[in-house]
């Protein structure tokens, strides 16, 4: 949708339970009730954010700006969830709440993968499949829109393609010191959010919960 259809399309809402299987297992996305079109030529749409906290683009959670990035970074986060079972966002104590971004790069930086794996899992994985999944998942969920790949990449590198890209996504800078940039972001504990600005171009916040199914 990024890539083959005409104008693009933007889902903005993409998460677990978006994403369906059919007869044959294979991957479907669904729910295109958030979704936007992008005209030709165009990098972004300015809109009112609507979503899943937890999956948010930075730039989109905090500017309304809808890129084919910000999807991106949704996906990002689905395959850090499906790598280790984690949610998008814990509860750490009573006061603290942390999400899978904030947990999943210190341990990459260690290059402590076998840590990542999802428990239900016992241990049966290929480490460097689940290595690859994990950087790739890293580097579609930074905050930095321009880093971040391409669909196109993403599903390449997944398959084990684009080596030369793989080994430098590997010893790509945001392995280096790390700082959180989401947590705060997670305060709120609903799980829907949407923001629209008032006459005055003051920013409202309106909180959607949504039924969360494990």
């Amino acid at each position: 949708m990024h890539h083959n259809a005409s104008p693009h399309i933007i889902h903005r809402d993409i998460k677990a339970s978006n994403v369906l299987l059919d007869s044959e297992f294979q991957a479907r996305v669904a729910d295109f009730g958030f979704a936007k079109l992008i005209p030709d030529g165009a990098t972004h749409v300015t809109t009112r954010v609507k979503g899943t906290l937890g999956y948010l683009a930075p730039e989109y959670a905090m500017f309304g700006k809808a890129s084919e990035s910000c999807d991106v970074y949704s996906f990002g986060i689905l395959l850090l969830e499906l790598a280790s079972g984690k949610k998008p966002i814990e509860k750490v104590s009573s006061t603290v709440k942390r999400t899978v971004m904030d947990w999943a790069l210190p341990l990459a930086k260690e290059r402590r993968f076998e840590e990542m794996a999802d428990p239900k899992l016992n241990g049966k994985f290929v480490e460097d499949e689940l290595q690859r999944m994990v950087i790739v998942a890293l580097i579609c969920a930074q905050s930095r829109p321009e880093k971040r790949l391409t669909m196109v990449e993403i599903v390449a590198l997944l398959k084990g393609e684009l080596k030369e890209k793989m080994a430098e996504l590997e010893n790509d800078e945001m392995f280096g010191n790390y700082q959180g940039f989401s947590a705060a972001a997670a305060a709120d504990s609903s799980d829907c959010i949407s923001e629209e600005k008032d006459a005055k171009g003051d920013v409202k916040r309106r909180c959607e919960h949504a039924e969360v199914k494990d």
